[in-house]
């Protein structure tokens, strides 16, 4: 049987296949982008793809501590828009 890739999700803790999470990734340049494919070298954080989820960590800061920088209104509407596709 084939073994499937497992990702902590940055705000509720859970683990959960690779494919059920959305990946953040701040780059060695300081941008921070969503990262579908995965593959984005950086620093990275898992999100459960739920907007519950996007919610508490806008509203908690949690990539902010987590990935230590700023995260731009605009990352969070892309994460919504890849969800409700």
């Amino acid at each position: 049987m084939k073994k499937i890739p497992m990702r902590t999700c940055v705000v509720t803790n859970e683990k959960l296949p690779k494919k059920e999470l959305i990946r953040i990734v701040k780059t060695k340049d300081g941008e921070v982008l969503v990262d579908p494919s995965g593959k984005i070298n950086g620093r990275g954080v898992y999100l459960k793809k739920d907007m519950n989820v996007f919610d508490i960590a806008k509203d908690k800061k949690i990539l902010n501590k987590k990935l230590e920088i700023d995260i731009p209104e605009e990352l969070f509407e892309e994460l919504k828009k890849v969800v409700s596709d």
